[in-house]
């Protein structure tokens, strides 16, 4: 497969960037010549060695400001952001009328606060560099409803696609782009679970069109492409990147 056009040389934030699909793309934008920068509250992977990295919580708006302003610095400009940093908390992640409201507060927090302050402190060096693009992580989850709610992650995925066209249609004069993927059923570290269980992973990837769960280099794809210019004329959309599962009856 060919590179994305347009990545190279541009800066790069990436979180969530300490493993998992984060990871994945900010390794596959170094690969495409863009400078890295990572935020995760994980220690540096030995696979970003090379990147800059900046430890911290997503959801504190001054570390954010802070790691945001240190990658403009670096190279005097910021052309793309990628939030992939989030939380599922499973079991303790239920209905709105039995959900303790710190996870509720916790999840809201990481998974969309998290992409609003990120956006807030990018936006401003995006329009100094002259434009840019930004890519959100949102799920399949928040397109129905679910008899084992995660009312939390869900309200927060769908939250994000309200976000990310407002975005869109608020910058695009200053040639700044915001689009969405929502990732079906994927084996990353946030599905830690399909280790001991595989059986419960195989169940899940029957009901797929496509016979298998997606891969963090799936999502990573979709992520460079509607990065790069390729993607030159989309903004204020959604990729659902899920085998054909939300397509089923």
């Amino acid at each position: 497969m060919s590179r994305p056009e347009g990545l190279a040389g541009r800066t790069a934030v990436v979180t969530g960037a300490g493993g998992g699909m984060g990871l994945q793309i900010a390794r596959d934008l170094q690969a495409a010549g863009a400078l890295v920068v990572g935020l995760d509250l994980k220690e540096r992977p030995a696979e970003l060695e090379d990147a800059l990295y900046e430890r911290g919580d997503v959801s504190d708006d001054g570390f954010v400001g802070a790691a945001i302003g240190r990658a403009f610095a670096a190279r005097g400009r910021l052309d793309l952001l990628v939030n992939a940093a989030g939380i599922l908390l499973f079991e303790r992640d239920k209905s709105l009328i039995e959900i303790d409201l710190a996870v509720w507060n916790q999840v809201i927090a990481i998974n969309l606060t998290g992409c609003m302050l990120t956006a807030r402190h990018a936006i401003p060096r995006m329009r100094e560099s002259g434009g840019g693009a930004l890519v959100h992580f949102s799920s399949i989850q928040c397109l129905r409803g679910d008899d084992r709610p995660q009312d939390a992650y869900q309200v927060a995925k769908g939250g994000i696609l309200a976000l990310s066209r407002s975005i869109a249609i608020q910058f695009a004069s200053d040639k700044i782009r915001s689009n969405v993927i929502l990732p079906g059923p994927t084996e990353s570290p946030m599905q830690a679970r399909w280790q001991a269980e595989p059986a419960m992973k195989h169940r899940t990837a029957a009901v797929v069109p496509l016979g298998r769960v997606g891969t963090v280099q799936d999502m990573a794809d979709a992520c460079l492409f509607l990065l790069s210019e390729r993607a030159a004329f989309i903004t204020g959309t959604e990729l659902i990147v899920d085998g054909g599962l939300m397509a089923r009856p």
